[in-house]
């Protein structure tokens, strides 16, 4: 994986896990308001500069994630995850606490979705869509995508390959809690928008429950992609969490 950073080396370590089809740029307005961290993000498999390796699974994401950590951080590190990456950042947690000490987990699913088969078949369809460029357009106003990352998204969108979309979507959406991540020892915090879709917000709820010494918050009037449409609050509210004593 091509893996990028931001901040201070000094700094706090906070690994960055991006969601799907978009790359470790989307954290460029979280990582510009936090400089005095230490911020580590990866292209995951299959997006932007890690394209030319498909994504597989979850599971290997996740063994490339931790190894990864093993060489570059010398402590245990918070992890921030959006969509995608959430359900990663609850993995590497529940399967690796000695590598992670805290963890925000931002819009992911938690409740599988009924009929993945068809939908996946009507994916595999559409996916080369995803190459045009007005359609990528049209796609990041979903993700409240900023105008200054627009080409990042579209160049992005363009190189992520059928097999990589549907592996990870399809890992995406039959995605349940694992059993670990109820013993969880260190902080967690849940995040969800209020106009997310319904089985979204049920989703942090079903975390949350799973790991009661969580916190969960509903952020009002956000949709899908909090950390793009209020990165101010969203920076604001990571940097006031990581500053917080541990649990």
């Amino acid at each position: 994986m091509h893996v990028g950073e931001s901040g201070t080396p000094d700094g706090r370590p906070v690994l960055f896990l991006h969601g799907g089809g978009v790359g470790g740029w989307m954290w460029r307005p979280t990582t510009d308001l936090l400089p005095g961290i230490h911020g580590i993000l990866p292209d995951l498999p299959g997006h932007d500069r890690s394209a030319g390796m498909p994504y597989a699974s979850h599971a290997e994401t996740v063994q490339a994630l931790a190894e990864m950590v093993e060489r570059r951080a010398g402590e245990p590190l918070a992890v921030v995850g959006f969509s995608l990456g959430a359900q990663l950042a609850v993995l590497l947690a529940a399967q690796r606490p000695d590598l992670v000490d805290r963890v925000v987990v931002v819009s992911a699913q938690a409740i599988p979705t009924r009929a993945a088969g068809p939908l996946l078949g009507m994916l595999r369809a559409a996916a080369p869509l995803a190459r045009i460029p007005s359609f990528a357009r049209l796609q990041a106003r979903e993700l409240f995508v900023p105008p200054t990352l627009m080409d990042d998204y579209v160049r992005t969108s363009a190189l992520v390959s059928t097999s990589t979309l549907v592996a990870s979507v399809g890992e995406n959406i039959r995605f349940t809690v694992p059993p670990a991540w109820s013993e969880f020892p260190g902080r967690a915090l849940v995040l969800a928008g209020s106009r997310e879709r319904g089985f979204m917000q049920a989703s942090a709820r079903v975390l949350h429950r799973a790991l009661p010494s969580s916190e969960l918050q509903i952020v009002e009037g956000c949709g899908h992609g909090i950390p793009l449409q209020r990165p101010e609050w969203f920076a604001q509210r990571l940097g006031a969490w990581l500053a917080l004593p541990d649990s």
